[in-house]
Parts: C-alpha cells; sequence; structure tokens
C-alpha cells in the first residue's frame, strides 16, 4: 500500500484547478510547489492571469491542455463541471478583492477550495463564505502557511498537552523592511500595483497582508480567542496613504493579555515573525527566520530547545516533517503541509471515508471570517482613539 492516503482512498491524485499565479508569480509558484510537494495533487486546469497572453503563455510552461487553460474563471468551472474528469479543488491565488467571488463560485460548482489569506475584504463576505462551506460540507482551507511549520505546531501541541499551564502572556510580531522606503508608490501617484489599492488590497495594506498572519498564529498556538483589542493602525513613512504599521494590545479568553505588533516599513529588516506564549508553567518562542528550533523555557527547570524530530517530538510536529532530524526545513515545507492535510481531508470526504485527524489543523473558512473580523475590530478601535473594542 502507497503512504499517498489520498491515493489510497481514491485510487489517484485529486485533480486541481489553478485561479492566478500566472508566469513570475512568486505565489504561484509556492502554490503549485506545495501541491506537487507529497504527489496528492495534479494541476489539470487553469485560469493564470487576467491578461490572455499570460494565461497561454503560463498554461504551456505548466504543460497543460491548451483546451483546459483558460481566460474566465466562471467559463473554466462550467466546462470542468462538465467534464467526467473535471478539477474537484480550486486553488485561488490572485488579488484580494476576487478572492469572495472566484470561493464562492468554485463552492457553488462543488468544488473544494483553497484560498490565500485573507480570506475577503470584508466581515459580509467572509460570513457569506462561511455559510456557503456549511451549506454544502466542501472543505475551504485558507493557506496561512506558518501553521504548517513543524516547530509551530509543536508548540501548539505543548500548549494543547498542557506543559505551559494556563496561557497568560502572548507576545507576537511580524516585522518586514519591504516598504521601508519612501518612494513607494501610494494611491495618490496614479497607477499603482494592487498591493497599494484598498479597493483591491482591503481596507488595511499591513493588516491585510501580514497582519492576518499574526492574528492566526496567536489562535493556532494557544488555542485561546481574541475577545478586545485597544489598537492604533496607520503610516510611518511620511505622505504614504496606505497603512504600513499596526499594533494592538489584546485581550484574550481565560485572562491572558497581549501584544500584537506588525509593519512593513522597518528598514533592513525581511520577514521576523515571532511568536512568544508565556504560561503558569513556562514559555515558549518560535521565530520564522530561524524556523528550525523552539525555545522552551519551563518555570522549575533549565531551558530547553526543541527541533523537528528531535527528542520530545509530538505526533502533530512529527506528522509535519518529511526529513531526518538536523536537516532544514521551511517556508515551501510549511505551505506544503497545509496543502497536504487539506488534500487527506478533501479526499475523505469525496470517499466517504475518515480522514487522519491530525489532518484537521489546517486553517479553515471560519479561521478566516475571524481574521477579517480582527482587521475590522483593530481598525475601528484605531478610529476610537485606540478605546477596548469587542471582537
Amino acid at each position: 500500500m502507497t503512504l499517498n492516503p489520498v491515493i489510497n482512498m481514491l485510487g489517484r491524485r485529486l485533480r486541481l484547478a489553478l485561479v492566478g499565479g500566472g508566469p513570475g508569480s512568486f505565489i504561484g509558484s509556492t502554490h503549485r510547489q506545495a501541491a506537487r510537494l507529497d504527489d496528492r495533487y495534479e494541476v489539470v486546469c487553469a485560469v493564470l492571469s487576467s491578461d490572455p497572453a499570460r494565461c497561454a503563455d503560463g498554461g504551456r510552461e505548466l504543460g497543460l491542455d491548451p483546451d483546459r487553460t483558460h481566460t474566465d474563471v466562471s467559463a473554466m468551472l462550467r466546462d470542468e463541471a462538465s467534464r467526467r474528469d473535471g478539477a474537484e479543488v480550486a486553488a485561488i491565488m490572485t488579488p484580494n478583492d476576487s478572492h469572495f467571488p472566484f470561493a464562492r463560485a468554485a463552492l457553488q460548482c462543488g468544488l473544494d477550495v483553497i484560498c490565500d489569506k485573507p480570506m475577503t475584504n470584508s466581515v459580509v463576505e467572509a460570513e457569506e463564505l462561511v455559510r456557503l462551506v456549511r451549506e454544502t460540507g466542501q472543505v475551504f482551507c485558507l493557506t496561512h502557511n506558518y501553521t504548517g511549520y513543524p516547530l509551530v505546531r509543536q508548540a501548539r501541541a505543548m500548549v494543547s498537552e498542557g506543559q505551559l499551564g494556563d496561557i497568560r502572556l502572548v507576545q507576537v510580531e511580524y516585522v518586514q523592511g519591504g516598504k521601508a522606503r519612501e518612494n513607494d508608490p501610494d494611491p495618490s501617484a496614479g497607477p499603482v500595483p494592487w498591493r497599494f489599492d484598498p479597493a483591491r488590497s482591503g481596507p488595511s495594506l499591513v493588516l491585510g497582508d501580514i497582519g492576518s498572519h499574526a492574528h492566526n498564529l496567536v489562535r493556532f498556538v494557544t488555542g485561546l480567542e481574541v475577545t478586545e483589542v485597544a489598537g492604533e493602525v496607520g503610516a510611518i513613512v511620511p505622505n504614504r496613504q496606505v497603512h504600513d504599521f499596526a499594533g494592538a494590545l489584546l485581550r484574550l479568553e481565560g485572562g491572558a493579555r497581549g501584544s500584537f505588533w506588525v509593519t512593513q516599513a522597518a528598514a533592513g529588516v525581511e520577514n521576523c515573525l515571532r511568536i512568544r506564549v508565556s504560561g503558569t508553567r513556562g514559555t515558549l518562542e518560535w521565530m520564522q527566520e530561524h524556523p528550525q528550533v523552539l525555545h522552551f523555557r519551563p518555570l522549575d527547570g533549565p531551558a530547553q530547545i526543541r527541533t523537528p524530530n528531535g527528542p520530545g517530538t509530538l505526533p502533530l510536529a512529527a506528522r509535519s516533517s518529511r526529513i531526518v532530524a538536523g536537516h532544514p526545513e521551511g517556508f515551501p515545507d510549511g505551505f506544503a503541509n497545509i496543502y497536504s492535510d487539506a488534500a487527506e481531508v478533501i479526499a475523505a470526504r469525496r470517499s466517504g471515508q475518515q480522514a487522519n485527524p491530525l489532518a484537521f489543523h489546517f486553517p479553515t473558512a471560519n479561521d478566516g471570517l475571524l481574521g477579517v473580523r480582527f482587521i475590522d475590530r483593530v481598525l475601528a478601535s484605531s478610529a476610537n482613539n485606540s478605546a477596548w473594542t469587542a471582537c
């Protein structure tokens, strides 16, 4: 028997439709690598760009049948629905404003969905997708890929097992420097990349782009919901019109307190996502730029370092490691873990079988809704002089 649970259940790979991520797209390439790393998907059709020429060029690069390389998402979904070998899963990696209509259309056509974050640009749209997922029973996976890192999953499992005791403090930061230059484009400067257009990227560039990851990481590791926020959002680069900074104090379930800080304008910083969780029995710390190390500092014992597949590795983390201890894993592997877990749950749904319980740790539509709602509440607090605002 193959070790591939999708092939064990279906006798083949899942058939995947790509929406976006055409030639030159970093995130498109990442999605495709993630889909193929564990050999659980086969890309069968695509709309790779809003530009017909780029669609055709991208389809040729991927070796797709020209008849299944489309320029319109609705047309592709209709065509695939009429085929016996039609796509079963849609992977959406387009600008934020199109996540909602494309995900809704895919769900309505019977496809399971894997979608980039943020799930939507508004709470109303997010609520609609959650409703559709509940009605259809289909799988919706949101690619908060940092939850796929083995040691992030180790942290989640350690908290869940009570190794930290009751959670008291949480600190999360996501600090980048890619938008530190003062000549970066803004809507006031004429045609701009879609991320700098609030109509397309959403009400807050920094919160949608990286703040959503930081919020999701807090919830994933601690298992706690944020109940109230006192936030400040704005631009620290002079004359910039879009948000490049957000900070907030957090109140969480059970009385825990937290701090949240994200920016894309910290000159010289690359991609520093960091979380610290303290409980009554100890503290965990993890940093994305050094993903192979999880620091555990128990209250009544010496500091410890956990590594993938090293001593003390729990099943949820062990499931997420592909190579032996001492070898590096990172961004593509975490992304692939999300894709692979979703594939197992999708295959189980379609075959009427049971998936491994450890496969159900990928972010869902409900996580997407809570992320969009968090953005909305931080913005509301900021607009009200950082007043405490219920989530």
